[in-house]
């Protein structure tokens, strides 16, 4: 077994929109880092700032939340919704110390399987130039 750090990274997802991207991603074989384990939500705009934070008390070393482009959300203005909190989160995170480039939050369609895969090759290099959550060491 190998001694290399491999990051936890916590996705919560759309179901309508990132979630059948993310499937399309792996129907047509596009390969991208397992680092991620995606969690899916009817639509972003459910998710809530105290998911994300609970994520990094869990022991995530990166949040990526995820979901229909803007005038595509399902139910309307969701996604809109959930910006506004994902810019509270980052303030939120510069206030206790944690780097907020260790949250993310994109837009990726049901047809955008390749974009899916990039995406999570992006979080995943950021979160390795990062290194592990320091709310590891704080819980030790």
């Amino acid at each position: 077994m190998s001694d290399e750090w491999n990051p936890k990274i916590q996705a919560i997802i759309c179901n309508w929109c990132s979630y059948a991207g993310a499937d399309l991603a792996g129907g047509a074989r596009i390969q991208y880092p397992p680092d991620v384990r995606g969690v899916r939500v009817m639509c972003t705009g459910r998710v809530d700032m105290l998911f994300i934070l609970k994520a990094f008390v869990d022991g995530a070393d990166g949040v990526l939340v995820s979901g229909c482009h803007f005038g595509d959300c399902h139910y309307l203005e969701g996604n809109f919704k959930a910006a506004k909190r994902m810019f509270m989160i980052k303030s939120l995170m510069k206030n206790i110390g944690l780097d907020d480039k260790r949250f993310r939050m994109t837009f990726v369609s049901a047809s955008e399987g390749a974009k899916w895969g990039k995406v999570m090759e992006d979080v995943s290099a950021k979160i390795r130039e990062l290194g592990p959550s320091p709310i590891k060491e704080f819980q030790k």
